[in-house]
């Protein structure tokens, strides 16, 4: 049986969906060049009155993904203004995430799945992980979520992506 290592498990999903992620977002601006409005008007898109707005989705997502890799390979996290204003400032903030995920060496991931992993929470005390459930149970499911969300968003905005556009090539 072929064992995954964490450095496999983490590192390669991540930059997976943060590369389909750009290319949704150049399928956006192309939408939105054919249809003559400005990109702009993502930057503000909720599914529903309650949620995060588009911008929001990309910001966490992005902050998933380095953060979970910082964490499990025991380095600082890198740290971003979340102050994109523009649908190309969310194309640069994916790239530097993207670079940050697959510059950090598989060597750094050595036994990262049994050491302890702590997320500060605004309210209250932390959650504690060991380093396999946090990437597994935590982590991914994070990241994922606002990475679907961030494609359901350009989805309703009429966006012509298709499941190929989210799973890639």
């Amino acid at each position: 049986m072929t064992q995954i290592s964490m450095h496999g498990a983490s590192v390669a999903p991540f930059a997976k969906m943060l590369g389909n992620m750009l290319n949704w977002l150049e399928a956006a601006k192309s939408h939105a060049e054919a249809k003559k409005f400005s990109t702009d008007v993502y930057l503000t898109l909720r599914l529903a009155p309650d949620m995060l707005p588009f911008t929001k989705q990309i910001q966490i997502a992005s902050d998933a993904a380095k953060g979970c890799v910082a964490r499990l390979a025991g380095q600082e996290i890198p740290k971003y203004e979340d102050n994109e204003a523009s649908l190309d400032d969310l194309v640069e903030r994916i790239r530097k995430t993207r670079e940050f995920v697959l510059s950090v060496p598989e060597a750094a991931f050595a036994g990262s799945e049994a050491c302890e992993i702590s997320i500060p929470r605004r309210t209250g005390d932390p959650l504690k992980f060991d380093g396999l459930t946090y990437l597994q149970h935590f982590a991914l499911p994070n990241f994922y979520f606002h990475a679907t969300t961030t494609y359901a968003l350009l989805r309703h905005a009429g966006v012509p992506l298709g499941k190929g556009d989210y799973l890639g090539g």
